[in-house]
């Protein structure tokens, strides 16, 4: 019998139709949802505002410590069924979505070490004649309500990023999860209430209408708005945000790779093939630009097309799958197009280039495709890797600097001195030597420059985010003057 979820908001009923989740590989029904209407936004950013109004009844630190620290266990006890519900509605594979699950565990605990270590700072006084019998500092309180809108790539931990530092902080949250995938997201909220937040503090709903989601992101009682999505709606609801509300948006990018002539091809292939080909492309920064010296260039197209040829394509609940589908037939569609046209206006193709099923599309492997095709300008968010030849490192970081986008980067050599012009030259928010452009760990910055985002993610910086700096200055004749 498939599951039917009903709205996670206190008080209230929508009179919208369901919404039905299906798999991506299959289209099997694995639930319904109901859908958010008018009323629902609402009564839901009215009861969050109130939360964050009545300041006598915050929840405290030792509260928040608490929660999270249950669940976290909870997730422990549970990561094997969170997989493979990730993996059933997000069609990442088995293998990928247990990783995800086991990062998403360590960021509930990484929202707990901040709270732990962080706090404000103590402001200089006593040094002059003005601040004589003065003594400041700052504490750091919840910004306001949170609205986090997510996307479908990561199910579960893109939650975590958002849910996790706004309970941390102390704000009032309320998560619309991607239509795609709101099982993993229902799933955490329902573990943060076990775990004792009262459901008032973290309210989650499905919206079936880009008019009610802006609606919800742009209400004046925000006080911040976590975005995780395409460019042409982050760019849309920022300019639409009420005045004084705070935001962060996260974008996808167009990964550029240099691999230098002097790169170790036996150590960087795994890798790119990772991070080119892992959920079939469908992360922000997937490695999809590689510019590779004109004198190994043939070599190691012939090699990375050789290895995701080997991968394994298909059912992501399957432990042996690499690669999964497509969270949707109309992606497999446009990424065909997108194939097809480099391929008919020049590119060379070395391996792929159709699509498998509906949904499931092969890996595959361009050589010089057009500088303006779009599979060399837009993100590709499907599993195409482009190899690309170049004569000197000036050229390589041009090309790769040519697009109106900046995100990670990364640069093979054995060279310090290439290595260290390519993290100086490139426009990048973080450049990787001898790693893929995917690589990351939940407590360093990560952060969309340029059209690719706005603001810094990374589980301590989205605390920081959601918190305000607020300073008391003490005068007294015992202070020394």
């Amino acid at each position: 019998m498939t599951t039917h979820y009903t709205l996670m908001v206190p008080g209230t009923k929508s009179t919208n139709t369901k919404v039905k989740v299906t798999s991506p590989f299959d289209e099997r029904l694995l639930a319904t949802f109901e859908a958010a209407d008018k009323n629902t936004i609402d009564q839901a950013l009215s009861t969050a505002y109130k939360l964050h109004q009545n300041r006598r009844n915050r929840l405290t630190l030792t509260e928040r410590i608490e929660i999270l620290t249950k669940t976290a266990a909870l997730m422990t006890e549970r990561a094997e069924n969170l997989a493979l519900a990730a993996a059933e509605e997000g069609g990442k594979p088995l293998i990928d979505s247990r990783t995800e699950v086991a990062r998403a565990i360590d960021g509930v605990h990484l929202c707990i070490e901040t709270m732990r270590t962080r706090g404000g700072e103590v402001i200089p006084m006593g040094i002059n004649q003005a601040s004589a019998h003065k003594a400041a500092f700052t504490n750091l309180e919840p910004r306001g309500v949170v609205v986090a809108v997510s996307a479908f790539n990561h199910p579960l931990n893109l939650i975590v990023h958002q849910v996790g530092p706004a309970v941390a902080a102390g704000c009032p949250v309320i998560v619309k999860p991607a239509k795609k995938t709101p099982i993993s997201c229902y799933t955490f909220v329902s573990l943060l209430r076990e775990a004792g937040l009262p459901e008032e503090w973290c309210q989650a709903m499905v919206i079936d209408d880009a008019e009610l989601a802006t609606k919800l992101a742009t209400d004046e009682r925000v006080g911040f708005l976590s975005f995780i999505g395409s460019e042409k709606v982050g760019w849309m609801l920022r300019s639409k945000i009420a005045p004084g509300t705070r935001c962060a948006l996260e974008h996808g990018g167009v990964a550029p790779v240099i691999v230098a002539e002097d790169a170790d091809l036996d150590a960087a292939l795994p890798k790119l093939i990772k991070a080119g080909f892992y959920h079939a492309g469908q992360v922000c920064v997937s490695v999809q630009r590689i510019y590779v010296h004109e004198s190994i260039v043939d070599d190691f197209a012939e090699k990375i097309a050789n290895e995701a040829r080997k991968l394994i394509i298909g059912d992501p609940t399957k432990k042996n799958t690499d690669v999964g589908p497509l969270i949707d037939p109309k992606e497999a569609s446009r990424v065909y197009d997108w194939v097809k046209e480099a391929v008919e206006d020049g590119a060379k193709l070395l391996c792929g280039g159709k699509p498998l099923s509906e949904s499931c599309f092969e890996c595959t492997v361009l050589l010089n495709p057009p500088e303006d095709a779009k599979v060399s300008t837009s993100e590709v968010f499907g599993p195409v890797v482009c190899v690309y030849s170049y004569t000197d490192l000036d050229d390589a970081v041009q090309r790769a600097n040519s697009l109106p986008y900046s995100f990670q980067a990364a640069v093979f050599t054995s060279n310090i001195d290439t290595a260290m012009q390519v993290y100086n030259e490139i426009d990048a928010s973080a450049v990787m030597v001898n790693e893929h452009t995917a690589y990351r760990v939940d407590w360093m910055p990560f952060a969309g420059l340029r059209r690719s985002g706005h603001g810094t993610g990374g589980i301590p910086h989205t605390i920081r985010d959601m918190q305000v700096e607020k300073m008391l200055v003490i005068h007294s004749p015992g202070l020394p003057g």
